[in-house]
Parts: C-alpha cells; structure tokens; sequence
C-alpha cells in the first residue's frame, strides 16, 4: 500500500476494515474466513451479545490517566488485546503471518501463530526484532494429532524457537460443517503450503479439511485410513494428554475451547496454565452459547487460579471492556486481525489495535476506570426481562 495515504481516509472502525477485505478478498477466501459452521447462528450470535450488556457509567473518578496495560505470565501487554490462532494468512497477505507477529511485537502484545500457518515457526521469530523480555513472545497452537511422533516435533521445534506457550485447541475432534467449504473447497495455490505441516500430495488441504469434506462414510473412512497419523486425534482424555503434554515441554500450556464451568474445573484439576474461552469463532458448533454469555460461569470457577483469555466477536473497543468487566484477563481477537491484514498488512493490523486502544480507552474514561483493575462487573448490566430498567450483573 502507499506509504503517503491521506489519514483522514484511514478506516475508523473495525466494520469498516472489514467491508474493505470483504472486496478486495477472492470470495472462497472471503468465505473460509469469515463463515461459521451450519446456519451460522453463533457465529453471530458471537458479536450481537454484546449489544444485550449495557454499561454503568460511574462519574466523578479522575480519568486523567488511563492505563490499558495488563500482565499474563508475568509479561507486560500494553492493551489487553492479542491475536488468536488463524490459518492461511498468507491468502490475506503475502507476508502472512510474519505481518501479524511484526505487528503484535510493535504494539506490545502477543500473537499465536496456528499449525495450519503458511509460514514456519522458525521463520516467524526470526523475522521478530529482538525482544524486550518484560514482553510475551509467541505463542504456538497446537492440534494434537494421531501421530505422536509428529505432534512430539512440532513441540521440540516451537520450544527450541523460543516460543513462550503451548496452545492445545480442544474443540477441534472433527472439523465443523461448513457449508461453503463443502460447495467450493479451498485449497492452498501451488505457491503456498501449510509450512509446519505435511499437506495432501497435490494440493493444499489439511489432512483434518479433507476429511470434513467427504461427502459419504466410505469416503471418510478412506480417508482416515490413508491420513490418520495426522488428523486429530478423538481419543484424547483429560487424565492422558496433559501428563503427555507436560512430560514433553516446559512451555506454559493454554488450553483453548473452554466453554462450560465443568471443563473449566477439569483444566484446573490438570494443572494448566491458562484457558481461553472459545467456540471456535462459530467455525466448530453451531448452536453452542456466544462465548460472552458462558465466560461468567466459567470465571466463577476459576476464581483467579489462573488467567482466563477469552475469544468471540469482539468489533469494538467496548466490547473489550465487557469481556473484561466479566472476568476475562485477555481478549483475543481472530478475523478482525485479518481484516487489518488484508487491508495494508502489518499496518493494517496495527491499525486494528489503535481503533481498539482508542476505543477502550474512551470507554473507560467514560465509565470510569482508569486502569484494568478498576474494572468490575458492577459496571455492566442488562436490561430487565420487562424490557424496563437494567440487572446489575
């Protein structure tokens, strides 16, 4: 993009950046971006929620300083905001996910680079300046697959890279119906491949996408057959994987696809780290809860034993302020980062954190609290099932 753009020009919103991608994006990706699973209900549902929880604006309370920075793992983040896990971003832009982790380390956040990346792990943090160690480095996903073998290389080479945390997304046992995938699979140009991954000779899907795309049980069976050392593995228990895990790296481990108060209890009795509260964007399940109506519940339980990073729908700097009203240390975002990406690339993704900073930070002026920790569920409600009056939450 033109270095010399017009910054009265400059998209001001997340919407916006959104409706930009959504043109200058080929339509199957477009769609493998931005589509939930089935009907697409959650997916929705993911950012409306946020419209039913008002805020309770407290005044008189000196907002002259306002401080938006948090600490996870003892590390320093200068917005409570980092990126999730994506794949293919190099379909978004040609520098992919070296744009999104440049972006992050720029401003003092974190970035989660996916299995199913298009670059290597290796080469993401070598194209990171060097880090100033009060910040995150980071943090890789990880889908556990059949193989250990593979699943074990995967860990060695993203703990010798340096990265500070093992992500294990746990939603994942089958990949979710998506119905544009079925009519019109994506697949990888020849140009581009999943760089930690071995893909289908000949093409550019994910061992687990070709399997969600068989259109009869033969075919899915054949394909597990041919395919099974690297598709994720259905067999995996509470009381197995994470010893497994532990016994294989000292990175922190993070959990990801928490969505129930008793799976939050189970993660605590296992020892992780952390656990983020996801649906998978809507991708997985639909018809489950939007992630902002479960993260109560699960925070309840938690009860500050260990960080609860949170994932769903959020579009606005407000929407931040009502995850973390409710309990969540750390917001994650995951398409609107692909928005900025598609836009101007790691400018664009920086741009998506400076709309987000400069809304939360007048969202907190306004209900004031000038810092994180003066933000409490007190200052959020909804409105009365009479439609009249607002429920403290």
């Amino acid at each position: 993009m033109d270095d010399e753009k017009n910054p009265d020009s400059e998209p001001a919103t997340l919407a916006e950046l959104e409706t930009i991608a959504s043109t200058r994006l080929p339509q199957k990706v477009w769609q493998f971006y931005a589509d939930g699973a089935d009907e697409q209900r959650t997916t929705r549902r993911n950012t409306s929620v946020y419209d039913e929880i008002l805020l309770r604006p407290r005044v008189l309370r000196d907002v002259r300083n306002i401080d938006t920075s948090t600490t996870i793992f003892g590390k320093r983040y200068e917005v409570p905001i980092a990126v999730a896990p994506s794949a293919y971003q190099k379909l978004a832009h040609p520098n992919g996910e070296i744009a999104v982790a440049r972006a992050c380390h720029n401003v003092g956040s974190n970035f989660t680079l996916s299995s199913n990346a298009t670059t290597s792990l290796e080469d993401v943090i070598h194209a990171l300046p060097p880090r100033d160690v009060r910040y995150p480095a980071p943090w890789f996903q990880l889908y556990f697959v059949y193989s250990r073998t593979i699943t074990q290389r995967l860990i060695e080479r993203a703990e010798k890279a340096g990265y500070e945390a093992l992500v294990l997304t746990v939603d994942t046992v089958v990949m979710g119906n998506r119905l544009h995938e079925h009519k019109v699979p994506l697949q990888l140009p020849p140009e581009l491949a999943l760089a930690n991954l071995t893909t289908i000779k000949g093409g550019g899907s994910s061992k687990g996408r070709l399997l969600s795309l068989a259109k009869t049980a033969a075919d899915a069976r054949k394909v597990f057959e041919e395919h099974s050392d690297y598709l994720v593995d259905a067999s995996l228990k509470w009381n197995e994987v994470i010893p497994w895990l532990r016994s294989h790296t000292s990175m922190k481990l993070i959990l990801k696809g928490i969505m129930t108060a008793e799976d939050a209890e189970c993660a605590l009795k296992a020892g992780v780290d952390a656990i983020i509260v996801s649906n998978h964007g809507g991708r997985q399940l639909d018809g489950v809860p939007p992630t902002l109506e479960v993260l109560p519940e699960i925070v309840d339980i938690v009860r500050g034993r260990i960080p609860v990073l949170f994932d769903g729908g959020i579009r606005h700097g407000s929407h931040v302020f009502k995850a973390l009203a409710l309990g969540a240390d750390l917001c994650l975002i995951g398409r609107s980062a692909l928005w900025g990406l598609t836009y101007d690339g790691q400018r664009g993704v920086e741009a998506v954190f400076h709309i987000l900073e400069r809304e939360l930070w007048r969202t907190m002026s306004l209900v004031g609290a000038s810092s994180l920790k003066q933000i409490s569920k007190s200052m959020v409600g909804r409105s009365k099932h009479d439609g009249f009056g607002v429920t403290k939450l």
